[in-house]
């Protein structure tokens, strides 16, 4: 056991882009302990690292050196169809540009990712609504992503981050592609999300929006701080 009531560990953790003249350190010698139900906000300038680092955290990305432990699973030194298994059993994934299929409805978007873990169509459905309900779009299930608004669109990508019921969900900018208040409501939507129990981690570089969250780590040139 590395941390009693840790779900996310990094020991050491470097990743490396190119080699040489043109070697670039995107994280150098991270270690953070990221406790269940954890909220946290991860913030710093363009370029330094906090994409980098919850690319690797949600196992999108694999670290050069070091050790990444995921409920005290080693994940640095899983194959691909294992770190699959970690991502879709574990980890909700909500990205800045929504990342929905166009040609799917909202319903269908959330129930696609329950598909891939095995639940069968009558189950998908059912969660699907409910999910759609809890993010406050009951009206919207049959609406495809381009007659919805971004701040739809997001609570949209919301539900599907839930539909496989991670214990960790990951945001990158996850209010970067909408306007104020339904930035506002989202962080809502994330914080009833953690109170629920669920660890989570968002990326931003709104520092009024970091705040709200328990917890601020700061990134800087790959070098992390609290």
């Amino acid at each position: 056991m590395i941390h009693i009531s840790a779900v996310i560990v990094t020991k050491d953790i470097c990743k490396v882009y190119g080699s040489g003249s043109i070697k670039v350190e995107a994280l150098k010698k991270v270690n953070i302990v990221i406790d269940k139900g954890d909220y946290i906000s991860l913030i710093g300038p363009s370029g330094s690292g906090k994409s980098t680092l919850m690319n690797v955290l949600g196992c999108l990305d694999t670290p050069t050196s070091g050790h990444l432990y995921i409920d005290d699973i080693d994940v640095s030194t899983l194959k691909e169809n294992q770190l699959a298994r970690i991502r879709r059993e574990k980890i909700g994934f909500i990205f800045q540009k929504y990342n929905l299929i166009p040609t799917l409805t909202a319903l269908e978007n959330v129930a696609l990712v329950m598909g891939f873990a095995g639940v069968e169509n009558k189950k998908r459905i059912i969660r699907a609504k409910d999910l759609l309900g809890q993010v406050g779009l009951s009206h919207r299930i049959h609406h495809k992503p381009s007659e919805m608004s971004g701040g739809e669109q997001q609570r949209v990508a919301i539900a599907r981050s839930l539909a496989n019921n991670p214990s960790i969900i990951l945001g990158d900018e996850p209010t970067g592609n909408v306007d104020t208040k339904s930035g506002i409501a989202i962080l809502k939507i994330l914080e009833n999300i953690n109170e629920l129990g669920n660890t989570v981690i968002i990326v931003t570089h709104n520092l009024d929006l970091a705040k709200r969250a328990k917890r601020m780590i700061s990134i800087q040139d790959g070098i992390v701080s609290e």
